[in-house]
């Protein structure tokens, strides 16, 4: 459990300083475009190269490739591991090139030939804008996903940390030389969007070199790993590409029900990613390269202790952070975003949006960590044929709920399909695993439930006090009462499970005393 949570720690640090810098430009894009008709194009228009990142690069790719490489690594020896690599990387070069340049070609003949309204071509220019940037962070999320697996996890976790800092920039150095209205502007944000793509590909590259990567070309076409990582992409391609195609149905459904819709569900995304990136993905990233090496030396009970120990800090600390997004969902979107042209009648709706989502988060990161399990273990068809039938469960939701709750019904369809897959998910996992153990995950729950309402009560009152002394108005007051709430409410389910001995909280308290204890030895130690 100590390397665990070394490891995903340091994940986790990283992640949260980049994650710290998407707030920072969510906050700075906020002030710059608030929620309006040019932000719902803005963002509508990223999400098909987002769409095709996780389809080429950080979803499918990795989850086929990363065990097949550890397979190499312990079996075959580094100059065979590193032609895989190359092999790898030679067909992915070729298929982005082609996908980018096709994309453009279309865009480009749409923007001219086809009437559009004003909203529509603004995002079909901002997304032939921004195209390039597929390929870049496609080839950015391989060499992460290399470099995990080599055990390296903090330094290519702060690639995204590039990424903010370079998109934040060009609101402030790229947008003013785009003109004066905001709807040319925002082709400055477009052009940073690229830019950070690049660079967040570039800084993985000096580490690389120095595990031993060279690169070399290699005929993809008549490789046998190429063919083994294309085999099993397929199933995983489909999961993913059935969710992104989900997400770009939800966010047409939520463009065209009503004007800046998306714009504030958007904002509240950005809060959920905070603590989904920080313990859910950081814990899902060490856990790929962990059960996939256990899973070639065929080391199973090792696997399920390893899954089980995860899935239990997962659910211990992302409960907490959910408590933190219900109570605090307001007071969080006005301290972060209300400033600028983002009014609090924005904040009143993304706030609505977040309370919808939060629930959710547990099923989010839950979904990430048995998916990663099957794919460690060679099987991407399982959480593919699942995921698909969750996705179905959410158009449905949403094309009921959008037209109710508008941004709200967009959270709660996605809150509520992430329940269905998180459940079909275990269900597979304990006939693949019969001796999982899903009861020793669960048995803990009662416990973690009285924590999490004792940070319910103590976080709602703070907030309510802080608020009568201190009221809305102000940077520091604000400030105050949601770092004072939050910091209220960890000590109560910290303190809580502490006194109702829950493992996870031991296990947490002894690993940061003997972080501690390692920086500051005590004297004739």
């Amino acid at each position: 459990m100590s390397k665990m949570l070394k490891s995903s720690g340091s994940v986790g640090a990283a992640t949260l300083i980049s994650r710290f810098l998407g707030f920072l430009r969510e906050a700075v894009y906020a002030g710059f475009m608030g929620i309006s008709p040019v932000a719902d194009a803005f963002y509508y228009a990223y999400s098909l190269p987002n769409l095709l990142r996780r389809l080429l690069g950080e979803g499918a790719l990795t989850a086929a490739f990363i065990p097949i490489f550890k397979d190499r690594e312990r079996n075959h020896g580094d100059a065979t591991m590193w032609r895989s690599v190359n092999a790898v990387l030679c067909a992915l070069v070729l298929l982005l090139g082609a996908v980018v340049l096709v994309a453009m070609l279309v865009l480009a003949w749409i923007i001219l030939r086809v009437p559009l309204q004003f909203r529509t071509e603004l995002s079909a220019r901002l997304m032939l804008v921004m195209f390039p940037y597929v390929g870049f962070v496609c080839m950015a999320a391989v060499f992460i996903g290399l470099l995990n697996a080599r055990g390296h996890y903090f330094m290519p976790a702060l690639g995204a940390a590039v990424l903010n800092v370079v998109m934040i920039a060009s609101v402030y150095f790229l947008a003013p030389r785009f003109g004066q209205s905001l709807d040319r502007q925002v082709f400055g944000l477009a052009v940073g969007v690229v830019i950070a793509g690049f660079l967040q590909a570039a800084v993985q590259v000096p580490m690389l070199r120095r595990d031993g990567f060279r690169f070399a070309w290699v005929n993809p076409f008549q490789d046998p790993t190429v063919r083994e990582v294309a085999r099993k992409m397929g199933p995983a391609t489909l999961g993913v590409a059935a969710y992104q195609l989900n997400v770009v149905v939800t966010q047409t459904l939520a463009v065209a029900e009503a004007k800046n819709v998306l714009s504030a569900f958007n904002y509240a995304v950005r809060l959920m990613e905070l603590p989904q990136g920080v313990v859910g993905v950081s814990l899902a990233t060490y856990l790929l390269s962990e059960l996939s090496g256990l899973a070639a030396e065929k080391k199973f009970p090792e696997f399920r202790g390893a899954l089980r120990d995860g899935l239990q800090q997962l659910v211990f600390i992302n409960t907490l952070a959910t408590v933190i997004l219900l109570v605090l969902a307001r007071p969080i979107i006005r301290l972060l975003f209300e400033h600028g042209k983002f009014t609090a009648e924005d904040t009143g709706l993304s706030s609505q949006a977040l309370w919808a989502l939060a629930p959710g988060l547990v099923f989010f990161s839950l979904n990430s960590i048995y998916s990663r399990a099957f794919y460690a273990m060679g099987d991407t068809r399982t959480p593919m044929r699942i995921s698909v039938f969750a996705l179905v469960v959410n158009l449905m939701f949403a094309f009921f709920l959008i037209p109710l709750f508008h941004q709200a019904g967009m959270g709660l369809a996605n809150t509520l399909s992430a329940a269905f897959n998180t459940v079909l998910l275990i269900y597979a996992l304990r006939r693949a695993l019969p001796r999982f153990g899903v009861g020793e995950v669960a048995g803990n729950l009662p416990g973690i439930l009285a924590a999490a309402a004792a940070a319910t009560a103590v976080a709602a009152g703070l907030c309510l006090a802080f608020q009568h002394w201190l009221g809305l108005a102000g940077w520091m007051a604000r400030s105050v009462t949601v770092f004072g709430s939050i910091a209220g409410a960890s000590a109560a389910y910290f303190g809580t499970a502490l006194v109702l001995r829950l493992p996870q909280a031991a296990e947490l308290s002894n690993f940061v005393r003997s972080r501690l204890a390692r920086r500051h030895p005590r004297p004739g130690g």
